[in-house]
């Protein structure tokens, strides 16, 4: 019931960048304390937020069977580490300050670590202890 419940929340996150990539890009940035961008940006950023909302809508599918989305689990999982790697580059180059860093990091770490310790394990679902 916990990976179902987050699962949703992590639902709800993605659509929630989604949505603000997609409508607010350059406020939303601004409001974070990041750099806001030229105009032409928009577009990829458009593409990004495309991205989040179907990952978004794709984790209550898999919210509701768990056990048969393993893989797409497992791309969630890689998603937050690659995030997570971004981060810690970024932020030991200097490009970018803890302050901005340091809480998607955490973020990122936190679903990562959640999704892999309440996973299905083919073992278990199978019935097999």
């Amino acid at each position: 019931m916990k990976l179902k419940v987050f699962l949703m929340i992590v639902g709800v996150v993605q659509i929630v960048l989604g949505v603000l990539y997609l409508v607010a890009p350059h406020e939303f940035l601004h409001a974070m304390g990041h750099s806001v961008p030229m105009e032409d940006i928009n577009y990829p950023f458009g593409m990004l937020a495309a991205r989040f909302l179907a990952y978004g809508v794709g984790m209550f599918v898999i919210a509701r069977a768990p056990e048969k989305h393993r893989f797409w689990i497992a791309n969630m999982i890689m998603i937050q580490i690659i995030d997570l790697a971004v981060g810690i580059f970024y932020t030991l180059a200097g490009t970018v300050s803890i302050t901005l860093s340091g809480f998607p990091m955490f973020n990122a770490l936190l679903i990562a670590v959640l999704l892999w310790l309440w996973r299905p394990r083919r073992d278990l679902v199978a019935g097999v202890a």
